[in-house]
């Protein structure tokens, strides 16, 4: 009676939702519960809503308070500590009697929001007692005044709270494994069950401007949430108004479905001007200005753009007039201080009303989470850009994803430089703080390497995403206190230095966290964690994600990676096709997508990559990796600059050419600085210039690389 008592005053309290009880109901008789621990009312919680009488395995401790007592007479209590051996033992004997035993794997509450230290004995328990472990995530009692989140997120008196139910899974570890690699491999096999649950229960089947309204129920339309150069922060209602502005006047111009151009810088009108398309299902197709204006052609006619939408003022500032000339002769080229003009007041004050009445009129099933939510594009073969379609599901599940890996809250400062025309920069820098809080400042460019730290330290960055030619300018020319908030420093989009790496650590304390990944992936494949970090590798796949490699002859512990998951894009737009979605295949199947890159996975799923299998010479039938060419050279000249390419050879079928900086190098002074190196591996030829060219996003530009080698200088 006072089960049921609970259960409709908690109800009416905070219209608690259960799903997936037909998993509790399969999983069997002998079943180890376990559920992330939020606040106190997790069990609670869980001892009301889940059928049948179970037992809380309970922290000593936690079982004494008085407060805690009274309901926990609801059920049994095995109280434990779960970094005492006899505790678990006792718990395994009590597992075998058939029961449906909960535990909290974090052993405490969490006082990040997120999914914090996973003990190792849980994982020991499921193993020995041979029990189905049912997966259970609570979810909105973070922001009860229950929880520990006090000045980290905004609390409410009656948040609405879920309970998802998971199907049940086994945790079998090999034979062979005993002792701490037997508990180690259990530990993180629970790890993985649990990150799986927190990705797989969030809301990411939805469309983008759901996600930022969800976003302003949580944490308030008042809530600062962007800022640019000219330093007016815009909150949560402030950006959605004024994002429902311009899209309504953008339908004039533009229809439902077309792919729309959108050539302008990092800012907090940028931002608007995206999510106004995506709220009139109009798709922003994001130019790279910086490829220049034969290349913005080219993207145009792929994506079969004709209306491209930019701003006088960020023309004239970044003397791009010719650029708009050439764009102007085949596309409707539209200036948002044009659109600004087109709104009246009448349309601002309507804007305003619908802003603080989405409830109303907005459905969030208006927008299919599997359209697509915006276009990005990236180098094909021969120069010919790609575009790559991305669906509002592919960019919020993979943050989604990331959100499972990494926590981060409210309280969080992002700095963004990297161009929104970029995937890292679009998905990564500019979608994820929106979604979740995060006050992000826009900076219009990466290349200012003396301004950027200073900015980082005026606006109190905690996080910071960048690659590694940035990062490594940034930390020649900082302050070694300019950097002293970030707690995250998250590199990409090309191979992280040991050099970069070595000097973020020396002279600032951080530790960058390397990541991987693709246009194509939205951008994230995997990355290191505070959680699982080893240095060298770029980290752990993404929750849901398949990986398949294919074997390359002559390559023996690396293979040509394939993936499939919910953050692959959509498709491709093709300059043979334009404007017709190619959907992903790779020889594995339909959705799958080849990465291109030679990589090796070890036993703890941590990734390594060899290099891009377009990015191998084969020298007398041998394949010479030109990504550890580059490295012999920075090995031996960490302060310059390099690149190395293959040219054909008439006798050995390729040659490698390596391009540098370095002053006065040769073949044998790098031969000298690589003791043990084959041959074979070392440059035929080394060809020394003042500079390497570089991409906008800081990657080697290699066309332009292969350009230089074909001129001779």
């Amino acid at each position: 009676m006072l089960k049921k008592l609970l259960r409709a005053l908690l109800i009416l309290m905070y219209k608690v939702e259960v799903t997936g009880l037909e998993n509790y109901k399969n999983a069997g008789k002998r079943v180890l519960i376990i559920a992330n621990h939020t606040s106190f009312l997790d069990p609670l919680l869980l001892g009301v809503f889940l059928p049948d009488n179970i037992t809380f395995a309970i922290n000593t401790q936690m079982s004494q308070r008085w407060w805690l007592k009274p309901f926990l007479r609801l059920s049994r209590v095995f109280p434990m500590d779960p970094t005492h051996p006899i505790s678990l033992k006792d718990l395994i004997h009590h597992l075998g009697n058939d029961t449906h035993t909960v535990i909290f794997p974090e052993g405490r509450i969490s006082v990040t929001g997120s999914l914090m230290k996973i003990y190792d004995g849980t994982g020991m328990v499921a193993d020995k007692s041979k029990a189905a472990v049912l997966p259970v995530r609570i979810s909105g009692s973070q922001y009860t005044y229950f929880s520990k989140l006090h000045r980290i997120s905004r609390l409410r008196l009656f948040p609405k709270i879920s309970i998802h139910i998971l199907p049940s899974e086994f945790i079998n570890a090999p034979d062979n494994l005993q002792g701490k690699l037997r508990r180690a491999y259990c530990g993180q096999q629970l790890a993985d069950i649990m990150t799986k649950m927190m990705f797989v229960t969030s809301p990411f089947r939805q469309s983008i401007f759901t996600g930022l309204l969800e976003a302003r129920k949580v944490h308030g339309g008042g809530h600062s949430i962007v800022e640019d150069l000219e330093r007016i922060p815009w909150s949560y209602n402030t950006l959605i108004t004024r994002s429902i502005a311009v899209g309504q006047v953008l339908t004039k111009s533009t229809s439902k479905g077309e792919y729309v151009g959108v050539f302008l810088p990092n800012s907090t009108k940028t931002l608007m001007t995206i999510l106004g398309l995506q709220l009139q299902e109009r798709v922003p197709a994001m130019l790279n200005f910086s490829t220049g204006s034969s290349a913005m052609l080219l993207a145009c006619q792929v994506a079969q753009i004709n209306t491209v939408l930019t701003s006088r003022r960020f023309i004239e500032l970044a003397d791009l007039s010719a650029t708009v000339e050439q764009l102007s002769q085949q596309c409707n080229v539209v200036y948002l201080e044009d659109l600004a003009k087109n709104i009246s007041g009448k349309d601002k004050l309507i804007a305003v009303i619908k802003a603080r009445t989405t409830d109303y009129w907005y459905s969030s099933k208006a927008i299919n989470p599997d359209s697509p939510a915006v276009v990005l594009f990236t180098s094909g073969s021969e120069g010919t850009p790609k575009g790559v379609v991305l669906s509002h599901a592919n960019i919020l599940g993979n943050l989604k994803q990331l959100e499972a890996c990494i926590n981060f809250n409210a309280q969080d400062r992002v700095l963004n430089f990297l161009p929104m025309f970029h995937s890292f920069g679009f998905t990564v820098g500019t979608l994820l703080p929106v979604m979740n809080g995060i006050k992000t400042f826009f900076y219009p460019t990466p290349l200012h390497y003396s301004v950027i730290p200073e900015i980082a330290y005026e606006t109190h960055a905690t996080i910071m995403f960048g690659t590694n030619t940035f990062l490594s300018a940034y930390a020649k020319t900082a302050h070694p206190y300019d950097f002293y908030n970030l707690r995250y420093v998250v590199a990409g989009a090309e191979k992280l230095q040991e050099n970069t790496r070595q000097l973020w650590a020396d002279k600032f304390g951080i530790r960058i966290l390397e990541g991987y990944g693709a246009t194509e992936t939205s951008p994230i494949t995997s990355v290191n964690t505070p959680l699982h970090y080893k240095a060298g590798t770029v980290g752990r796949f993404m929750p849901c994600m398949e990986h398949q490699l294919e074997p390359v002859p002559g390559i023996s512990d690396a293979g040509l990676l394939h993936v499939k998951g919910p953050n692959i894009m959509l498709g491709y737009l093709l300059a043979d096709n334009p404007g017709v979605l190619v959907p992903p295949e790779s020889i594995y199947g339909k959705g799958w997508y080849d990465t291109g890159d030679i990589v090796h996975v070890d036993e703890q799923g941590f990734i390594s990559i060899r290099g891009r299998s377009k990015r191998f010479a084969k020298v007398g039938g041998e394949m010479v990796s030109l990504t550890a060419v580059e490295q012999l050279a920075i090995n031996a000249w960490p302060q310059a600059q390099h690149a190395a390419i293959s040219v054909p050879d008439a006798k050995k079928g390729e040659q490698v050419i390596l391009v540098t900086t370095q002053k006065l190098a040769t073949v044998n002074e790098l031969a000298s600085a690589s003791p043990g190196v084959a041959l074979i591996s070392l440059p035929k030829k080394i060809l020394v210039v003042e500079a390497i060219p570089v991409m906008a996003t800081g990657k080697v530009n290699y066309p332009g690389v292969a350009d230089l080698v074909a001129s001779g200088h």
